[in-house]
């Protein structure tokens, strides 16, 4: 059998494509690796909390459950065309308690809703135990109820700090600031985008204030300290370019740290769609504007997209699944009103990057043994040396010094290795876009849901 639609990812965007989909009778499929419907806005555990829009959220994920087959725990490491013109998607899953084995499926149309994961910046201290990304705090939070620590300091920028910082107020962590390396204006010069979101910001302001907490623009962890563990950081006032004014210590246990989104794009450039730079340098996936991609059959919606939170990617994926069950029947548009939706929103994202920019004043936080790659440990010293010798580019810099080459592939380091390099981002090119064993690879009898 091989499904009208295979959607990957059960965020906002694949939720809302997958459900619109199969609305219009589709056979839909919607691949996620984790336990749960959510993606990481909505992570959840099994008792849900009160969050803007997971109500609404829960009650599609269980409309979905009743009109689409949810292949949850399946990581997609690779997308491919057969010669007929089919998609299949390589997955890995596991039962409880056994060994991961390969999984086939086959699809006319593809939907790629992969969303994003945390930007990290590095810094002297960086690879101590107990700093962590703040989507690393937040989804052991949402997703296990554990506190990431009992004295936490939370940096980077934008305003994902503050849900952050109020979900582990709420749950008893103590939070000893949030420091916020851009000006605390936010979105001022645009107010009317601003202005629907600005009871979420008060809620968020009057619960800091309430666990006083305090909120400092301008500043940013720039080290952090500890023989075996974080023990303190220094909180450096920075410029607007995010250079060091002065400094001080600050002693914690746990430090959390967010830069921005990294759009998950592999997925699309394995089957060769086009990419443009989002409004931050970001490669994204480029759509027109039903959400079709270059490649034909593969649709793109969410944060593949271009970051704009999870109102804009359930947009986009609304829009996506109509314009995939029109394009079967060859009627149907997609209602104007969700087209001028979802523009406001595309306009808030690209604000709301402008706003909180990450500034080359961070580069003159790193030492030269800073470590850039924690996979392959290479030093700040290791890639000027790469440069000495002729290195010109990121790839260039790869090849000599090794920083992209270990577990992660460039996930967590290449946005700085780009910086340092001097050039924006390039889109990623992996055939294989999630770490996967050869162990499981090496299965011969793959379960193929093209077969039942």
């Amino acid at each position: 059998m091989t499904y009208d639609l295979v959607v990957i990812g059960g965020g906002p965007a694949g939720a809302a494509g997958a459900l619109t989909a199969a609305r219009a009778g589709l056979r839909v499929a919607l691949v996620d690796s984790a336990a749960r419907l959510g993606g990481q806005y909505f992570r959840h555990s099994a008792e849900p909390k009160t969050a803007p829009g997971l109500e609404r959220f829960l009650r599609q994920a269980r409309a979905l459950g009743d009109r689409a087959d949810l292949l949850l725990r399946h990581q997609v490491w690779n997308v491919s065309r057969d010669p007929g013109g089919d998609l299949i998607v390589h997955c890995l899953t596991r039962d409880p308690g056994a060994s991961e084995r390969p999984v086939v499926i086959r699809a006319r149309r593809l939907l790629i809703a992969t969303g994003a994961y945390d930007r990290p910046l590095p810094f002297p201290g960086w690879d101590l135990p107990g700093v962590l990304t703040a989507g690393g705090a937040q989804a052991l939070l949402k997703g296990n109820g554990v506190v990431a620590g009992r004295r936490i300091v939370i940096s980077g920028t934008g305003p994902f700090l503050l849900p952050v910082a109020t979900g582990l107020a709420g749950a008893g962590a103590r939070v000893l600031g949030v420091f916020e390396a851009n000006g605390g204006l936010g979105l001022a010069r645009h107010p009317l985008l601003a202005l629907g979101k600005a009871g979420e910001a008060a809620g968020y302001a009057a619960t800091l204030a309430r666990h006083r907490v305090p909120y400092h623009p301008r500043q940013a962890v720039v080290a952090a300290h500890g023989e075996r563990e974080v023990e303190a950081v220094t909180v450096a006032r920075l410029d607007k370019d995010w250079n060091v004014l002065a400094t001080r210590v600050v002693e914690c246990d746990t430090l959390a740290t967010g830069y921005g989104f990294v759009p998950q794009i592999e997925l699309g450039t394995q089957l060769g769609c086009a990419t443009r730079q989002d409004a931050d340098g970001s490669p994204v996936l480029t759509v027109d504007d039903a959400q079709r991609t270059t490649v034909p059959g593969v649709w793109a919606a969410g944060e593949p997209t271009g970051v704009g939170g999870w109102r804009l990617s359930e947009l986009e994926g609304r829009i996506a699944g109509r314009t995939i069950a029109a394009e079967r029947s060859s009627t149907g548009e997609v209602p104007a009103v969700l087209l001028r939706r979802r523009e406001r929103w595309r306009a808030f994202g690209v604000a709301l990057q402008r706003a909180y920019p990450v500034r080359p004043g961070w580069q003159g936080w790193l030492r030269a043994d800073t470590l850039v790659c924690r996979c392959e440990e290479v030093p700040l010293a290791r890639v000027r040396e790469a440069q000495e010798l002729g290195a010109t580019d990121a790839r260039s810099i790869k090849l000599l010094a090794r920083p992209g080459m270990g577990w992660c592939q460039g996930r967590i380091c290449g946005y700085a290795v780009s910086c340092l390099a001097g050039e924006p981002p390039q889109p990623p090119r992996r055939p294989i876009a999630q770490p996967v064993t050869l162990g499981a690879l090496a299965g011969t009898e793959p379960d193929d849901h093209s077969a039942h």
